[in-house]
């Protein structure tokens, strides 16, 4: 069955993606061009393309994206999907829907996807796809969804006009994902804060003016700018301002100013087995993996109409058949491992798992810590569209049956080797070491004061540190924001190296060192700088010396 999930009548040639796409870090928001380095399609451009791919991957705010690329007139005529998608068939919505910009959405079925793969351009109706012989005909998704007496006066509008756009936006998402029922949900975590184009504030400034307020307790992203001194740090008004108006209007909205992208680090953690909503892919994948906490991967707009209403469709993982694992990785530990060992893991794990939920086995002999764990999460999460996985003896769900189907993959020694290569293609000298991507936790901060105790940046390098507002709180007080200052280490709150800009982010660097597999893979394409990437003592090295390691650590055979 092929399905029209918003429909809109559109012609265009064909753009096949042969790879999951993340639009947020992976597209260019201002052209529509592909910028994301290790994707196949590298170079082209989703504008004006109906365009094909198995389904996204990576960041939730991509719907955002696609919403500023259509407010840009440089969004795709159309998105056709082989798998289940939500992140831009949510900006899609938005974009018809509200602001008259029409994106057709489609769900093929793997015979008919794979049959207009091999066409170069394409028609869509309401009622038919056609492509050079092809005639697929499109139904809309079957409409299943049962609703409470409360969920219907949301529709009515009896909570206001921006809860009853809200509750429109769930109820067409959840049909489109097959749902029957809404649940509620215990707290909510925006990632629309991001002022990554117009379209962000556009979207936030229309829903507060319609009165929109939150009726659970919702945390914030990261936002684009350290919100109390980015006129200090030299940031253009005409980004600044808009940027921390984004922020303002979710704050007005009711939600909480955490402002960090790693809301698993707050003292108040959700619980195994609570039903939450948060965005923020790195979030996601930590609170269902990890916490055992329930959340699908909500798209920015989704986040806060769940916010508003308290109510989320009951799809995805939030059912217990939906969380078993579909594919098991076997890997070959090497001898001496570092740190810089689980974001590397979790990146070669998204790789081979990168449409459904993985076992990781293999692992058992070994005890990361919450902070492995955190890499593993936030690398897995830039190269799988899945909201979690498994790692055999650790997480707390490992021991659910994997379905019958499901296949093994084995990762290896020559695995790592060959990330290394591509993690590290830059110069070996470095001029900014950029750490903090998902933002730094306490115990990462006394990690590195230990590290560079008795050291000095290079006046070379500028070396930062990005993380929350509680851990900021947390490492004054202690006394290690002092020992990292004495240093010469830079501390930045609020926002991250994935929303982070020029002059903040250094004009003169050109080649970053980090420790984050998620920021070694978006950097090269968000930054347009060359990428090194080690361990955290690697990084302290690097940050005194200006120069990256030659080599592999030991524990990375080379090919």
């Amino acid at each position: 069955m092929s399905d029209v999930i918003i429909s809109a009548k559109v012609s265009g040639p064909l753009l096949v993606c042969d790879e999951g796409l993340s639009v947020w870090g992976g597209v260019d928001p201002a052209t529509g061009q592909i910028i994301d380095a290790h994707h196949p399609q590298h170079g082209k451009s989703l504008a004006g393309h109906i365009v094909m791919m198995p389904t996204s991957r990576g960041s939730c705010t991509g719907s955002g994206v696609l919403l500023g690329l259509a407010f840009a007139e440089h969004a795709p005529k159309a998105l056709i999907f082989r798998e289940n998608e939500d992140i831009l068939t949510l900006g899609a919505l938005v974009a018809t829907k509200l602001f008259d910009h029409p994106i057709a959405v489609l769900r093929l079925s793997a015979e008919d996807y794979d049959a207009l793969a091999k066409e170069t351009s394409a028609e869509i109706t309401e009622t038919h796809l056609s492509a050079g012989a092809l005639d697929v005909p499109l139904s809309p998704k079957a409409d299943t969804l049962e609703l409470t007496d409360q969920d219907r006066q949301f529709l009515a509008g009896a909570f206001g006009e921006a809860a009853q756009v809200a509750m429109e936006i769930i109820t067409t998402m959840a049909v489109a994902q097959g749902a029957t029922r809404l649940t509620d949900v215990s707290r909510v975590h925006i990632d629309g804060c991001i002022y990554a184009s117009p379209a962000f504030l556009t979207f936030a400034r229309t829903m507060a003016d319609k009165g929109g307020r939150v009726r659970v307790p919702t945390t914030m992203n990261a936002i684009s700018v350290d919100h109390a001194n980015w006129r200090a740090q030299g940031v253009a008004e005409e980004f600044g301002l808009p940027a921390s108006q984004l922020a303002d209007a979710y704050v007005e909205m009711g939600a909480k100013p955490s402002f960090t992208c790693a809301p698993y680090l707050l003292e108040d953690k959700p619980k195994q087995g609570e039903e939450i909503a948060w965005a923020e892919s790195n979030a996601v994948v930590y609170a269902n993996s990890v916490l055992g906490a329930r959340t699908v991967k909500h798209a920015d707009f989704m986040d806060l109409s769940i916010a508003l209403t308290g109510r989320a469709a009951q799809s995805g993982v939030y059912l217990d058949g939906n969380r078993a694992p579909e594919r098991i990785l076997d890997v070959t530990v090497p001898e001496g491992i570092d740190d810089a060992f689980w974001p590397m893991l979790g990146w070669l794990v998204g790789q081979a798992a990168p449409d459904r939920i993985p076992l990781i086995r293999g692992l058992e002999g070994t005890h990361p810590s919450e902070d492995d764990l955190k890499a593993l999460c936030a690398a897995y999460g830039t190269t799988s569209a899945a909201p979690m996985l498994h790692i055999a003896g650790i997480t707390p769900e490992a021991d659910l049956a994997p379905l019958p189907h499901a296949d093994r993959v084995d990762i290896g020694p020559k695995d790592f080797a060959q990330l290394w290569e591509g993690f590290n293609q830059g110069a070996e000298k470095v001029e900014l070491v950029a750490l903090g991507s998902p933002h730094f936790s306490t115990n990462e901060c006394n990690a590195f004061a230990y590290l560079m105790d008795g050291q000095q940046v290079s006046p070379e390098v500028t070396t930062i540190i990005t993380l929350g507002r509680q851990s900021l709180a947390q490492i004054s007080k202690s006394g290690v924001k002092a020992r990292l200052e004495a240093a010469g280490v830079k501390i930045v709150p609020d926002l991250c190296w994935c929303s982070i800009s020029e002059p903040v982010f250094p004009p003169e660097a050109r080649t970053l060192m980090t420790n984050s597999g998620k920021y070694a893979h978006y950097a090269p394409g968000l930054s347009k700088r060359a990428v090194r990437f080690g361990s955290l003592s690697q990084c302290a090295r690097s940050a005194c010396s200006g120069l990256a390691p030659t080599q592999p650590p030991h524990w990375i055979t080379p090919e």
